[in-house]
């Protein structure tokens, strides 16, 4: 059972650093695409999550990227905020406030 202890924490590495980099925002990941990440990360099942862990990662303390990059960064987030889905119906009528007030 020993044996196998150092696949399973590659593995678990690799897992974790797949899914941080699949759900860190473009704009904010350090010096490759995400792409890029993904597929490091991927194919160097050491090397690349500890690479992602190390230069890839976004900063946890800066919440949008330099200066030089606000302009991208102040677009990204209208284009994304335009993108949300429109506000579901009620599902059923106690919660439509239409029929609530016809009672």
């Amino acid at each position: 059972m020993l044996r196998y202890l150092p696949y399973l924490l590659s593995l678990a590495l690799t897992v974790y650093c797949l899914v941080d980099a699949l759900q860190s925002d473009e704009l904010v990941i350090r010096n490759l695409p995400k792409i890029a990440w993904v597929l490091l990360v991927l194919l160097f099942p050491v090397v690349g999550p500890v690479a992602w862990l190390v230069a890839g990662r976004p900063e946890r303390s800066a919440s949008a990227p330099a200066a030089g990059q606000q302009q991208r960064w102040e677009d990204h987030r209208r284009s994304r905020d335009r993108q949300q889905p429109p506000q579901r119906p009620p599902r059923g009528p106690d919660d439509d406030p239409d029929f609530l007030k016809g009672l």
